[in-house]
């Protein structure tokens, strides 16, 4: 099995910036994974907010675009995603997100609240 642990949640007032992490282990390849964080707030679909292919290139969510920055590190199986100019509207539980060629797999998630 793949498992997917993410970190870095947390409260931030609006403005202000937080880092998130996801780290991979099991049976994954995680060099020809393609990666993503998803999020999901109360009341609202889960909603894609960045994604990364196994060339590194990225794109994001509409409503994230500017702010918030994907990568990876290969050697170290995880993903990151760096969010700048946070707004309440960020406020919500951010999911990681690999699609291996077998299964899509889905970590716990990391709560993220922004407010003053």
């Amino acid at each position: 099995q793949v498992q997917l642990v993410e970190s870095g949640g947390g409260l931030v007032q609006p403005g202000g910036s937080l880092s998130l992490s996801c780290t991979a282990s099991g049976t994954i390849f995680f060099s020809i994974t393609p990666m993503a964080w998803y999020r999901q707030a109360p009341g609202k679909q889960r909603e894609l907010v960045a994604q990364i292919s196994v060339l590194s290139n990225t794109k994001y969510g509409d409503s994230v675009k500017g702010r918030f920055t994907i990568s990876r590190d290969n050697a170290k199986k995880s993903v990151y995603l760096q969010m700048n100019s946070l707004k309440p509207d960020d406020t919500a539980v951010y999911y990681c997100n690999a699609h291996t060629r077998e299964a899509v797999f889905w970590g716990q998630g990391t709560e993220v609240t922004v407010s003053s």
